[in-house]
């Protein structure tokens, strides 16, 4: 059985040593490791992919808590091959959606989405196809701080570790995003701030762009500013229509959601500060 053992602490000298120590220990082999040492936070940073058999992950923790403990270490412990369960946010754009449910029926995007959440119906037919329950709730001014409280119901309830916001066209609350700080990941297109509101990529035409991109980021109370996890551009001509922009613009727009779920779903991100630190 495969396992993955994160680690973040005060960078200091030993650190590889320890774990590894531990690991030979317990009988553990270690196929896969990765270390950073951040400079400028001088925060330490590993990921450890290891094999080891007749394994209890109870007495994993009972007998690594000192060592971490000692560290002054954030850690956390997962078995490989277990896929994450996954909320997903969606309005009425379904690019996004679209891809995460074919990749998660095929196998190839390491989570299990329970359920999908939109504040309108358009969706539901695509739910259903997929088999995915699809949860209608309705946001006003007034609705909403109701509405948010469904959302936080239904993800401790599904017992998600992922909540992805696949072109979710509305603003989280201060006390949602806090709930659901570092398992939130949001995507939205390269042009903001420069070209906000209704249709961004018709702005950007007419300004005459020339690179299309996205950026997938955690959520945090500063909108559109979270920690970035993946960004990915490409470029464009004058002779590009509006149209083709949109397309190219929805493409990449998957594309760097899927590899940033695919981080996060693997153990790869940290968070520090306001930056990330991805064992690719």
């Amino acid at each position: 059985m495969k396992y993955i053992l994160t680690l973040s602490c005060k960078d200091q000298v030993g650190i590889v040593s320890r774990i590894a120590s531990f690991l030979g220990e317990k009988d553990a082999n270690i196929i896969d490791s990765h270390q950073f040492g951040d400079p400028v936070s001088k925060r330490f940073f590993m990921r450890v992919l290891f094999v080891k058999e007749s394994f209890d992950l109870n007495d994993f923790s009972h007998d690594f808590n000192p060592i971490a403990q000692s560290l002054g270490a954030d850690w956390e412990i997962h078995t490989a091959t277990d896929k994450m369960k996954a909320v997903i946010l969606v309005s009425k754009q379904g690019h996004c959606l679209i891809d995460l449910l074919h990749r998660s029926k095929t196998g190839s995007l390491p989570i299990q989405i329970e359920a999908i959440v939109s504040n309108h119906p358009d969706l539901k037919e695509m739910a259903a196809w997929y088999k995915v329950p699809f949860h209608h709730f309705p946001v006003t001014p007034e609705t909403k701080p109701e509405q948010e409280k469904k959302i936080l119901d239904l993800i401790g309830e599904k017992n998600a570790h992922l909540v992805v916001l696949a072109r979710y066209m509305q603003i989280l609350s201060p006390f949602l995003t806090e709930q659901l700080q570092g398992k939130a990941i949001n995507i939205h297109h390269s042009f903001l701030p420069s070209f906000k509101g209704a249709k961004p990529y018709h702005q950007a035409y007419e300004r005459g762009v020339k690179l299309v991109g996205a950026t997938a980021h955690y959520v945090t109370s500063d909108l559109d500013e979270g920690p970035i996890i993946e960004q990915r551009v490409e470029r464009v001509t004058h002779t590009d229509t509006p149209e083709q922009l949109v397309s190219l613009g929805q493409d990449v727009e998957s594309q760097v959601l899927l590899q940033a779920i695919h981080f996060h779903a693997e153990h790869r991100v940290f968070i520090n500060g306001n930056k990330t630190v991805i064992f690719r």
